[in-house]
């Protein structure tokens, strides 16, 4: 990540975080949430801003990284470990993450690009398919 953006991210978080999410949760049509992954090399909490497509109880991430070739750090760090923290306004929730089944990008992946058009060039550009990941809520533990 270049320095600029590593600058924009970390201030955009400070910022979410400090106004419980009245200042930072929406760019323009788009509802962003904080997303808190553990590094799959490091062991530390990552925290990330990025869009989201709320779904029910479920919210709906896209792991376009700018259309760039790779995916982003973040989707790589859930992959090792699904378990993630979502700060949605001035609400905190463990959930669990996955990436959408093809059958669920098929229905989801309409209703993103309707959100945010730049998805659709993201894809376009990018040699690989954009993942979109499900959070949902992580079942309570008996006891």
């Amino acid at each position: 990540m270049r320095a600029g953006q590593r600058f924009f991210t970390g201030l955009h978080t400070r910022v979410y975080r400090a106004s419980h999410g009245r200042i930072g949760s929406r760019m323009g049509p788009v509802e962003n949430v904080l997303l808190t992954t553990t590094g799959r090399r490091t062991g530390r909490t990552r925290t990330t801003p990025l869009g989201c497509l709320p779904d029910g109880d479920r919210l709906v991430l896209v792991a376009s990284n700018g259309g760039a070739t790779r995916h982003p750090d973040w989707y790589l760090n859930l992959c090792a470990d699904p378990h993630v923290t979502v700060q949605r306004g001035a609400r905190t929730r463990p959930m669990l993450a996955r990436t959408a089944t093809p059958q669920e990008r098929d229905v989801l992946w309409p209703r993103v690009v309707q959100r945010y058009a730049g998805y659709a060039r993201y894809q376009r550009r990018a040699p690989r398919e954009i993942p979109l990941v499900i959070c949902e809520e992580q079942p309570r533990r008996p006891g």
